[in-house]
């Protein structure tokens, strides 16, 4: 054997021992085909950076608005079930629906995508869920990351986390320092859970109770996976068709906190919202507040200070708007209720149950 026979055998031992990205768990051509996959939906996608064309000639004085939001423990429902078809809707109603409880439009959203190993057809299902959130809020997606990192997730697990940016003119900013004694709340109702709770949730129907995906409990007319995995719903095409037509003085959208912890971020420091709390449960706007509240037993004050209690957003106005802002919600078909009223008082929200509410 000569010297060149030598080195190229030595040359194809170290070949033999090298080490590929694939090896190491992250596989680029999976990664290159989620993009092509995508890109028959969205042309632009698979950029550096994405571009949008900042429309501002409608606007006196336009201000940006920016909101990032995940779905939390909601994640581990979709990945028990392996169902994902929904949770990126959720993951931008949770952005979109902050954005508007100032009056600002979505324009529009990236999203973030991280798991151990990247599976198409569910990366896929969850990224179609995003596209499908971004048209219902009507705003663009304008790009997003999708990240590989082996060892960083538990088998079958992904995070999801979103950032939204809206425009909004600063005279129309809605903020809630102008709520006064004697305006009203209404209540635009939930699809259920929307992306708040699941950890109490899992605990009192799932890790307790013991209950199956597949169960049809009588509170609800649904399984129990379906009731679960309902997407939240977007109100922000709504809410900017109602800012255009009528003065509104605060929007507070109802996430983790309830109505309670939420209502309160928008009340001026003399105002109190007194919120009708026997009413809210005897409506049952949904059968899922219901179950846990049994199921645990879950006290009231634990269920309003933890769910939306079957409202997703709260608006406040003056009574004298309430009619014209009933007709164009029935005329939207959004559900809805008067659940409550402002009180001089110290900024907080009190839910009255008239003592007899447990």
């Amino acid at each position: 054997m000569n010297e060149n026979q030598d080195i190229n055998k030595d040359i194809n031992k170290k070949l033999e021992r090298l080490i590929t990205y694939e090896e190491a768990g992250v596989s680029i051509n999976k990664a290159e085909e989620l993009v092509r996959r995508l890109k028959k939906k969205l042309p632009d996608i698979g950029d550096f950076s994405g571009l949008f064309p900042l429309e501002i000639k409608r606007y006196k004085s336009p201000l940006l608005v920016a909101s990032t939001d995940g779905v939390g423990t909601k994640l581990l429902i979709a990945q028990e079930m392996k169902q994902h078809k929904t949770i990126g809707i959720d993951l931008v109603a949770m952005v979109v629906n902050d954005l508007c409880c100032c009056g600002a439009k979505p324009l529009f959203f990236l999203d973030y995508f991280a798991t151990g190993k990247l599976k198409l057809t569910e990366a896929e299902d969850i990224l179609i869920g995003i596209i499908e959130g971004c048209r219902r809020a009507g705003c663009l997606l304008l790009g997003g990351e999708t990240a590989e990192m082996p060892g960083m997730y538990p088998k079958g697990k992904y995070e999801l986390a979103g950032f939204g940016v809206g425009i909004v003119d600063e005279y129309k900013i809605i903020n809630g320092s102008s709520i006064k004694p004697g305006d009203i709340f209404i209540g635009l109702c939930s699809d259920g859970l929307h992306s708040n709770g699941y950890s109490l949730a899992r605990r009192v129907l799932l890790d307790k109770a013991k209950m199956s995906f597949k169960l049809i409990p009588p509170e609800l007319n649904e399984s129990l996976g379906e009731a679960l995995l309902k997407p939240t719903r977007i109100y922000s095409p709504l809410i900017q068709e109602i800012v255009e037509k009528i003065p509104i003085k605060g929007i507070a959208h109802i996430t983790g906190g309830g109505i309670p912890g939420n209502l309160s971020r928008i009340l001026p420091k003399n105002v109190d919202a007194h919120i009708r709390g026997d009413d809210i449960v005897a409506w049952k706007t949904s059968g899922i507040f219901q179950l846990i509240r049994e199921t645990g037993p879950v006290s009231l004050e634990e269920m309003f200070n933890t769910f939306n209690m079957g409202f997703g957003m709260v608006i406040a106005i003056e009574p004298e708007k309430r009619k014209h802002i009933e007709k164009i919600l029935r005329q939207k078909n959004q559900d809805f209720h008067i659940i409550g009223k402002a009180f001089p008082g110290k900024g907080i929200v009190k839910i009255d149950f008239n003592g007899h509410g447990e």
